[in-house]
């Protein structure tokens, strides 16, 4: 279950809100593929801020499940490819962090 938030500077998400739109299929395609998991387990938002011009103006913070196959570098090959996609949509920096979730507390309800 990827929960995904895109942080976008206002500007940034302004110029490039058609773009950041196009790329969400792939990241989608993408972590369902990398992450064995299905359509119905993802969540994303993409949301304008206000941020800081000496700091990364596109911000992506991940929630995942832990699994042995998601190894500290499988998830970091996962960031990787998270990182090159948004970089294209957006034209700037991206920084992103992956955070794993503990299966014992976790609750969802769709």
């Amino acid at each position: 279950m990827p929960n995904v938030k895109i942080y976008v500077e206002e500007q940034v998400f302004a110029d490039r809100r058609a773009a950041l739109t196009a790329a969400l299929q792939p990241i989608r395609d993408m972590l369902c593929a990398e992450l064995k998991v299905d359509i119905a387990a993802c969540q994303f938002a993409v949301l304008p801020v206000v941020a800081m011009p000496d700091l990364p103006l596109v911000n992506l913070e991940m929630f995942i499940l832990p699994r042995p196959e998601r190894t500290r570098e499988a998830v970091l090959a996962v960031c990787q490819s998270l990182r090159k996609i948004l970089q294209a949509a957006t034209g700037v920096h991206v920084a992103i962090r992956v955070s794993h979730l503990d299966p014992a507390t976790y609750i969802a309800l769709k």
